[in-house]
């Protein structure tokens, strides 16, 4: 029998796991997880018996981003196709950053790209010391504009700007060091660590709490409307639509450099 692909189990106290199930390709998402994790998390945010919301990966790895053979189709899909797809991307970001109650990542091995987005969409998070961070979209000729706003509120717009143009990765230490992670987190400790927060929270009144985020993200025009939303689907879709885009997603798939790489020794 097939698993879902985003598990959902919410214990007495009403603290609920979002576990990102595609471990044997690193909890990539594609169209599937996107719309389990878009219909979860928008059940979840309006049951009352849900408190806080924990997110991890199943497996070795947290997030990898994009599922790179996904990509590669969606670039040939027709344009409203093609939009859809950076619809529910840029979708399924915005739930999350603005659920209406504490959320919590917990971030193992990899993470890159729509990982990282996801870490910056929620109010706590931590990292074991093996986490490797990489914000790798402009790597495979795409834009990661779907995070954009997100990483930038996380990160700032200095970090952003290094680590996204660059594609570099990253480790925990790093992450911790911009703000992208509150805390380094040994294995055998995790499960304390997010003991003791949960207490914490569990502190604060559900309604004061929701209305806390809703006023941070407000006050700092963080709160998406429909047309930002269809902006940046708009811009997501038309470079992975481009021939840079598909070039860049076949080099990946090939296993090969793209060809807009350019050597050191080369010029002209």
């Amino acid at each position: 029998m097939t698993q879902p692909l985003v598990l959902l189990s919410t214990d007495a106290r009403g603290v609920t796991t979002v576990t990102l199930n595609r471990p044997e390709a690193g909890n990539a998402y594609n169209a599937d997880m996107l719309d389990a994790l878009i219909q979860g998390l928008t059940s979840l945010a309006n049951d009352p018996a849900v408190r806080c919301l924990v997110i991890r990966g199943a497996g070795k790895h947290f997030q990898a981003g994009a599922d790179i053979n996904w990509l590669g189709d969606v670039a040939n899909y027709p344009p409203a196709e093609n939009y859809a797809a950076s619809i529910a991307t840029t979708r399924a970001m915005q739930l999350l950053n603005e659920f209406p109650k504490p959320t919590i990542a917990v971030v193992q091995g990899g993470c890159f790209g729509g990982g990282v987005g996801i870490v910056c969409c929620t109010d706590v998070a931590f990292a074991t010391p093996d986490a490797l961070f990489g914000i790798t979209e402009i790597r495979v000729g795409v834009s990661p504009t779907p995070i954009s706003t997100h990483m930038v509120n996380a990160i700032g717009l200095r970090h952003t700007r290094r680590y996204a143009l660059t594609g570099e990765r990253f480790g925990a230490r790093e992450a911790e060091r911009i703000g992208l992670i509150h805390e380094i987190v040994a294995h055998d400790e995790m499960e304390a660590k997010l003991a003791g927060v949960t207490d914490a929270l569990f502190l604060g009144g559900p309604a004061a709490i929701a209305a806390t985020k809703r006023s941070f993200l407000g006050a700092n025009n963080l709160l998406l409307d429909e047309r930002q939303i269809a902006m940046m689907a708009h811009e997501g879709w038309t470079q992975r639509h481009s021939p840079e885009g598909r070039e860049g997603t076949a080099a990946f798939r090939e296993k090969r450099i793209p060809s807009w790489y350019r050597g050191s020794g080369e010029t002209g």
